[in-house]
């Protein structure tokens, strides 16, 4: 039996964006989460902000990965969405604080996250079907 993927929508003053998410076991815990608004943290070309939920890291978590992946940081109970490097890259590496679940990715621009700024409000809300 195939479900259909998991989308959301993550929304801040300047812009929104979608995105597909992977069956994990920290998607489902996020999409019982919501909708949840959330503060805007800014970390290099990273956003990142709190959700409110608690999940374990998985076996899978990495801690480099591609622009435009949708992570969560298990350490700060945190969405985080690099679209370039960070403070700690190496060269043009998406480099994230610690290990992250990987749950899937943006779809469109994420340099598009660029215009999120540190203290917005954010909105992450179901999206299937949109």
């Amino acid at each position: 039996m195939q479900t259909q993927p998991t989308r959301i929508r993550i929304s801040w003053p300047a812009g929104h964006l979608t995105a597909t998410l992977d069956d994990t076991p920290t998607t489902r815990a996020l999409t019982d989460a919501l909708p949840l608004t959330s503060t805007a943290c800014v970390w290099g070309e990273e956003v990142y902000f709190d959700t409110g939920i608690t999940v374990s890291r998985e076996t899978d978590a990495r801690q480099v990965v591609e622009p435009g992946t949708v992570t969560f940081w298990t350490d700060g109970d945190a969405l985080a969405l690099p679209y370039g490097p960070t403070p700690i890259s190496r060269g043009e590496e998406c480099r994230l604080a610690g290990p992250c679940n990987v749950m899937g990715r943006l779809d469109g621009d994420a340099r598009l996250l660029a215009t999120v700024r540190p203290g917005d409000p954010v909105r992450v809300e179901n999206a299937t079907g949109a």
